[in-house]
């Protein structure tokens, strides 16, 4: 077992009335048997290396926190939703197919102001969401920007589709060239690049280093991960993560 406890001062200001180190310190009965005799308190802390203490905190990691998919709730809800996906493709197709053969070649709809306003409130509440993520600096930003991503890939979709061939098909194909679009990758390259941000930080809490894997290799769950690096840095994650004992 490993136990962390502050040093002979404590926490920065944990001497402080009211700091929630002091409390806690008050609580605690003052001649409490160790559980442990090995005990890491912080000044040993700060005298590790920048790796020990990396080792460590994979180490702790490994102890506290097992794969999710252990959960058999949780391995029979993947189950349950890797079938829904799969029938939903399967339905998708088939209905794909139906309207092939079905649609009319034009059709004339009494509801279009009502789409293209809906659609536009729908895109501009997604660049306020995404602002507002941006501003807090909130996880929930990458699903923002996904979202408001796609519905300007659903706009430039139906302007280039529905002008075809008339004479209004010059003016989508220069807003969606020089709007949708790259407001589109910008939102999907910044929504990458905050989950590579993430992945890069789980890889150095477990030994690795340089830059993170493809997103399509990394396991959902982080777990594994050293074995989707190259070869050079998985040597090195590896080799940090079973270091012989002195």
């Amino acid at each position: 077992m490993i136990m962390v406890e502050p040093g002979p001062g404590g926490p920065p200001g944990a001497q402080r009335r009211g700091h929630p180190c002091a409390r806690a310190a008050a609580l605690q009965p003052r001649n409490r048997p160790a559980q442990n005799e090995h005990v890491i308190n912080e000044a040993e802390l700060r005298q590790m290396t920048h790796d020990e203490r990396r080792e460590l905190a994979r180490a702790l990691a490994a102890i506290d926190l097992p794969h999710p998919l252990l959960d058999p709730v949780l391995r029979r809800r993947r189950r349950i939703a890797l079938l829904v996906m799969t029938a939903c493709c399967v339905a998708l197709a088939a209905w794909i197919a139906i309207l092939l053969q079905t649609l009319p070649g034009r059709y004339t709809s009494s509801d279009w102001r009502a789409v293209w306003v809906g659609l536009d409130i729908a895109e501009l509440l997604g660049f306020a969401a995404t602002a507002w993520a941006a501003w807090h600096q909130r996880q929930i930003l990458i699903f923002f920007m996904i979202i408001t991503g796609t519905l300007l890939l659903c706009d430039a979709w139906f302007d280039l589709t529905l002008d075809y061939g008339s004479s209004g098909f010059t003016a989508s194909i220069l807003s969606a060239v020089l709007a949708e679009f790259p407001l589109a990758f910008l939102m999907f390259a910044g929504a990458r690049r905050l989950v590579r941000v993430t992945v890069e930080t789980l890889m150095q809490l477990s030994g690795g280093s340089g830059p993170a894997p493809p997103l399509w290799r990394i396991p959902l769950f982080a777990d594994g991960l050293g074995e989707c690096l190259p070869a050079s840095l998985r040597t090195k994650a590896v080799t940090a993560g079973h270091r012989p004992s002195s």
